[in-house]
């Protein structure tokens, strides 16, 4: 039996605004939030709601035999729960299902998986805590940020607990081999790795509305009848997009959503099923392991890293703002943790790119850079008022294990006080009995 894993993508960042040099030191808001408001409130008319009300009635329609994933960042979570919370309840509408899986990824959607190991972790577990507070089950398969992935990021991931990694059909990587089967990490047999197959997702993503495509107009059979006809020992197909796809880049009137209320009754008329990324990891064997030395995303052709650090600029910005990863922990100043956060974000990066800055506000890549480092300059001096760089990196780490360990002190009184408090409570029932 062929098996479809529908997976989508949420993410926007908060944009900045136009951040002057003679700004530095003396305004410490960096947002745009006019347009921040704006490009949600459209992506939320446009995409989210209309979505989520037509994948709810395809859940319904079918009694929940069609399922789907979501990986939503938590910068986008924080903009729908401040200009769209009825988004977040179409989302726990939906969670309630049983039909719907929550991924996890950075918090941030950022690039700490390249440049800060210990980051990634702290934004791993920040971005599953809230997904578990909103939506009631904890996550249990990881997609980074722009499905970058390699051998020591898996590794990473995996000693956070996590048993299944969503990851791109990069040809440098798995040459002739097919996105439709699970594979695993190349020393860690344990970590299954879920591929996308990058043509029968873009087919829905950018081909589904072009008339010059040789296929089409697109079907709901048709495309069940392609997965049908695949090799046998073919099990299972990942097709993954941004949830932009749909409203968005193929708009309603592109007939989009008729085509995906169609999707499960031809599905399952030809006995294919649709199954969530925790369920293929966990029926689905091993085909084999895959190397990835080197990192790879879903990005372009190359689906390497460069369209965010390809360039001097990137460079740069991201060494400057992740040199100071240290010292913005060791403080309680929580609007500069939250800009920590907000800076972080992919696309600031993409936006400096020579090759590929689609979707950015700004005139050139120079134009983004000099505006990124002006609010990155007036983030840095806040964060030396607070901890000056003339304090060793040796100083700030003894520091930093001295307030993990009274943490962890803490946390452990907490836990035997509720022991205790316990204890009392029982021995108190029992002595009134």
């Amino acid at each position: 039996m062929k098996n479809i894993c529908f997976y989508f993508q949420i993410h926007q960042p908060i944009s900045l605004k136009r951040y002057r040099f003679f700004e530095i030191g003396q305004d410490h808001y960096y947002y745009d939030d006019f347009q921040t408001e704006q490009r949600i409130r459209h992506l939320v008319e446009k995409a989210y709601l209309p979505s989520n009300k037509v994948l709810s009635e395809m859940i319904r329609s079918s009694n929940g035999k069609f399922k789907c994933a979501f990986s939503i960042s938590g910068v986008a979570l924080e903009q729908l729960e401040q200009y769209a919370p009825e988004v977040i309840d179409s989302f726990k509408e939906l969670a309630k299902t049983g039909s719907v899986e929550f991924l996890t990824e950075p918090y941030a959607h950022s690039l700490s998986s390249i440049f800060n190991a210990s980051e990634l972790e702290l934004q791993v577990k920040k971005h599953a805590e809230l997904i578990e507070s909103l939506f009631g089950k904890k996550p249990t398969a990881f997609r980074n940020a722009e499905m970058i992935y390699n051998d020591e990021i898996g590794e990473i991931i995996s000693k956070l607990g996590y048993k299944t990694i969503l990851i791109d059909e990069a040809r440098q990587v798995f040459g002739w081999k097919s996105p439709n089967y699970v594979y695993n990490h190349s020393y860690l047999p344990k970590v299954k790795l879920l591929v996308r197959n990058n043509k029968l997702s873009d087919d829905i993503s950018f081909r589904f509305s072009n008339q010059q495509w040789n296929a089409y107009p697109l079907t709901a059979n048709k495309f069940i009848d392609w997965i049908i006809s695949m090799p046998e020992n073919e099990k299972i197909i990942n097709v993954w997009m941004g949830y932009e796809a749909l409203g968005v880049f193929q708009a309603a009137e592109t007939g989009i959503y008729d085509f995906f209320r169609a999707l499960p009754f031809n599905a399952i008329e030809q006995k294919v099923s649709f199954m969530l990324p925790s369920e293929v990891s966990k029926k689905f064997d091993s085909a084999g392991a895959i190397v990835a030395p080197y990192p790879i995303s879903w990005h372009g052709n190359e689906k390497d890293i460069s369209a965010w650090t390809g360039n001097d600029l990137q460079q740069e910005a991201l060494n400057k703002l992740y040199a100071v990863s240290e010292r913005v922990h060791l403080c309680n100043d929580r609007p500069l943790q939250h800009d920590w956060l907000m800076l972080q974000s992919t696309d600031h990066f993409r936006y400096m790119s020579h090759k590929d800055c689609y979707g950015s506000p700004y005139e050139s890549p120079y134009d983004a850079f000099t505006n990124y480092m002006n609010v990155l300059a007036d983030f840095l001096e806040r964060v030396e008022a607070q901890y000056p760089t003339t304090i060793e990196n040796e100083e700030l780490n003894e520091l930093l294990k001295t307030i993990n360990h009274q943490e962890k002190e803490i946390q452990d009184l907490e836990i035997e006080v509720k022991k205790l408090k316990a204890r009392k409570t029982q021995t108190n029932t029992s002595t009134s009995n």
